[in-house]
C-alpha cells in the first residue's frame, strides 16, 4: 500500500465537529483560562509519526477521547517554519509559531511530527467511526507493515516527498517520457502505471509532471536558409524626429529591407505607411540592388494585405498589379509570427540604432544620412552569421541571381473600392462613369491613372474603360444602358424618320414636312407618331397622313382628327388654277394719282 501526497493531507480527516465556544472575560482571565483549556484540548490531541500505526491509532485516539470529527491534520517542521501538509481542506495551513494551544490555535506538537488536532465541533456528517478493540493499535502495525512488509516504508516515502515537495512521478520519469512518446494522454499513463507498474501516485499527479515535462522540453526552432536572390525581407520601424524650421517635430517611418542570403539592405525614411508609399520603398529597394528577388515577404500591414491568412491572404490589388509589374511573389508571414522575417527585424533594430539621438531638419536629410550609412557601414560590415563581407558577398553572389528590372517604372495611380448608384454610374474623383447595368447597386474596384479609368470587379477582373473626365462631368457609354431605358430620341431624328418611312410614303412625306416645320419641337411627335403606327393598320394611317399633308396639318392632333373621320368622306381640293377663275390682277381697281 502506498500513500502519495494528497492522502497524507487527508489521511486522518473524518468529520467536522462543534467548535469550543470561547470562555467570555477580560484578558486576565482568558489567560487563566488558557492553561486547561489548551490541556483539553490535548486530550483531544494525537501525534502520528512516520513510523506509527496508522489511521488505527488514530482513529482509536479519536474515538477514546470521545471526538466525532478531526478538524485539521499537519505535518510540521521544526519550529517557526511552514508546515509541509495540512489536511484542512487539502490546503497548507498557517506557520506554525511559537504561541499557546488554544481553540484558536489547534496546532499542539513541535517537530518533525504529524500532528491531528481535533475539535468536536458538532453532528457528524458521515458514519461515524468504529470504536477499536483493545489492541487495535497493535493490530494496525500489523495490518500496514504487512503487506509486502513495505507497508510503512511507502508511508515514510510519501511523507518525506510531501515534505520535500518532490513528485512521486520522479521514480517513473522514463516510464512516463516514453508513454509521452507514443502519444499518450496523461491519464493512459496513469492507468497503465496503477495496473503494470503497481504505481500509488494520483493522476493529478501525473497530469502535473507531465505538464512540467512539456514545459521544460520545448520544440526547437528550424533554421531557414535562402538560395542566392530567392527571397527579400521587408518592414517598417519607427524612425528619427524631423524637426522643423518652427520647431515642430514630426515623428518619421524607416523602411528597410533585406536580401536573406547576402544580408544587403536598403533603408527609407518616410513620413507615413500607405500603400503607395509602400510600394515606392519597395521599388527603390529593387532598383538600389539592381534586380527583382523571386519573392517578397512583407508582414500582414494594411498596405500590403487587406484580409491576413496565412494559407489565402488576400493581398492590396495594387500590390497584386505592382508584383505582376515586377515579376516577384509577395507571400507574408504568418499573422503575429514576426520570426518569419527575422533577418529583417534584426536588420530593423540594427537601423534604429544607428537613427538613435539624432535627429533631422527634413525628411530629405534624413534619407542622405540613411544612405551615406548603408554604404559606409551596413555593406561594409563582417556579417555575424554569414562571416562574410556584406557587400563583397553581394555583388559576388546573389547580384548575379536576381531578376532584371522592368524597363518601366510602375506607373502610379490612385484606386478605390466605389459602389455603382442607381443611374448605372460610379463616382471617382468627383466624376461620373458608367457601366453596365448588371452593376447597379454592387460594389466596384476602380483605378485612376493619368489619363484613363478602368474599372474591375472584386476579383480584378476587367469591366470597362473610360477616358479621365473633368470634376462633375459624366462619361456615359450607350452599351451600358438598360433596354427597357433606351429612348428613341437617343438613336437620332434620321433614325426616327427612317422608322416613319417604314409605314408608308405618305406618313414619311408628312414626318419629313413636319420636322421642317417644327424643328426641335417634331422629335417627340415623330415618336408619337411611330407609336401610332404599332396601333394602327398602315393603310388607315396612310389615308389619314395624306389628308394632314393636303390639309397642312402639321400636329399629332390633325392627324388624328383625319384617322376620325369616316372612309366614306370625299376630299375635296381646292384648284388654285382653272379657266373660269380669272388672274388675281383682273380685280385690282385703278385709283387715280
Amino acid at each position: 500500500m502506498g500513500y502519495d501526497r494528497d492522502t497524507v493531507r487527508k489521511y486522518f480527516r473524518l468529520e467536522e465537529a462543534k467548535p469550543a465556544t470561547p470562555t467570555p472575560g477580560s484578558g486576565r482571565e482568558v489567560e487563566a483560562e488558557r492553561a486547561p483549556e489548551a490541556s483539553s484540548l490535548e486530550a483531544k490531541t494525537a501525534t502520528l509519526t512516520p513510523g506509527s500505526a496508522g489511521s488505527s491509532e488514530a482513529q482509536a485516539v479519536v474515538a477514546s477521547r470521545g471526538i466525532k470529527s478531526v478538524l485539521a491534520v499537519e505535518v510540521c517542521t521544526p519550529r517557526n517554519e511552514k508546515p509541509i501538509a495540512a489536511g484542512r481542506e487539502g490546503q497548507i495551513t498557517r506557520e506554525v509559531d511559537a504561541g499557546p494551544v488554544s481553540s484558536a490555535n489547534p496546532v499542539v506538537a513541535r517537530g518533525e511530527a504529524m500532528t491531528i488536532a481535533a475539535v468536536d465541533v458538532g453532528p457528524p456528517r458521515h458514519p461515524e467511526p468504529a470504536t477499536p478493540t483493545p489492541g487495535a493499535s497493535a493490530a494496525a502495525d500489523a495490518n500496514t507493515t504487512g503487506e509486502g512488509g513495505d507497508g510503512a516504508e511507502q508511508f515514510r516515502q510519501a511523507l518525506a516527498a510531501a515534505r520535500a515537495s518532490v513528485s512521486l512521478c520522479v521514480n517513473w520519469k522514463q516510464e512516463i517520457e516514453a508513454g509521452l512518446d507514443l502519444g499518450l494522454s496523461a491519464k493512459r499513463i496513469h492507468q497503465d502505471l496503477v495496473r503494470d507498474r503497481g504505481f500509488a501516485g494520483s493522476y493529478q499527479s501525473v497530469k502535473r509532471f507531465v505538464r512540467k515535462l512539456e514545459q521544460a522540453a520545448p520544440v526547437p526552432f528550424r533554421r531557414m536558409d535562402f538560395a542566392p536572390g530567392e527571397q527579400m525581407q521587408v518592414d517598417f520601424g519607427t524612425g528619427a524626429w524631423i524637426v522643423e524650421t518652427r520647431g515642430k517635430r514630426r515623428r518619421s517611418y524607416v523602411f528597410r529591407a533585406v536580401l536573406s542570403c547576402s544580408r544587403k539592405g536598403y533603408s527609407e525614411a518616410t513620413f507615413n505607411q500607405k500603400t503607395e508609399t509602400f510600394l515606392r520603398c519597395l521599388e527603390n529597394a529593387y532598383r538600389h540592388c539592381g534586380g527583382v528577388p523571386v519573392t517578397t515577404t512583407p508582414d500582414n500591414l494594411k498596405a500590403a494585405v487587406l484580409h491576413p491568412d496565412w494559407y489565402d491572404p488576400e493581398l492590396n490589388p495594387k500590390l497584386a498589379s505592382f508584383a505582376a509589374h515586377y515579376g516577384t511573389v509577395i507571400l507574408p508571414t504568418k499573422p503575429k509570427i514576426a520570426r518569419h522575417k527575422g533577418r529583417v527585424e534584426r536588420g530593423i533594430d540594427f537601423v534604429k540604432r544607428a537613427l538613435k539621438g539624432r535627429s533631422f531638419a527634413s525628411l530629405a536629410a534624413a534619407n542622405l544620412f540613411l544612405a551615406e550609412w548603408e554604404k559606409n557601414v551596413a555593406d561594409t560590415r563582417i556579417h555575424g552569421t554569414t562571416r562574410r563581407h556584406v557587400d563583397q558577398h553581394f555583388l559576388a553572389v546573389e547580384k548575379p541571381a536576381l531578376q532584371l528590372l522592368p524597363a518601366n517604372i510602375f506607373p502610379s495611380f490612385t484606386e478605390g473600392k466605389r459602389r455603382v448608384h442607381l443611374d448605372g454610374h460610379v463616382e471617382f474623383d468627383k466624376a461620373y462613369y458608367s457601366v453596365p447595368p448588371e452593376y447597379t447597386d454592387r460594389d466596384v474596384w476602380v483605378r485612376g491613372e493619368s489619363r484613363l479609368i478602368r474599372i474591375y470587379t472584386l476579383k480584378m477582373e476587367p469591366i470597362t474603360v473610360h477616358a479621365r473626365a473633368e470634376p462633375g462631368q459624366f462619361r456615359s457609354e450607350a452599351a451600358h444602358i438598360h433596354p427597357l431605358k433606351r429612348r428613341l430620341a437617343d438613336r437620332g431624328t434620321v433614325y426616327l424618320l427612317e422608322r416613319c418611312q417604314d409605314i408608308g410614303p405618305c406618313a414619311g412625306a408628312w414626318a419629313l414636312v413636319m420636322c421642317q416645320h417644327r424643328g426641335i419641337e417634331g422629335v417627340r411627335v415623330l415618336q408619337g407618331l411611330i407609336a401610332l403606327g404599332r396601333k394602327t393598320p398602315a393603310e388607315q394611317l396612310e389615308r389619314a397622313a395624306s389628308k394632314a399633308l393636303q390639309r397642312a396639318g402639321w400636329r399629332l392632333g390633325d392627324l388624328k382628327q383625319a384617322l376620325a373621320e369616316p372612309a366614306n368622306v370625299v376630299q375635296i381640293d381646292f384648284l388654285e388654277a382653272h379657266p373660269l377663275i380669272r388672274d388675281m390682277n383682273a380685280y385690282q381697281i385703278p385709283f387715280p394719282l
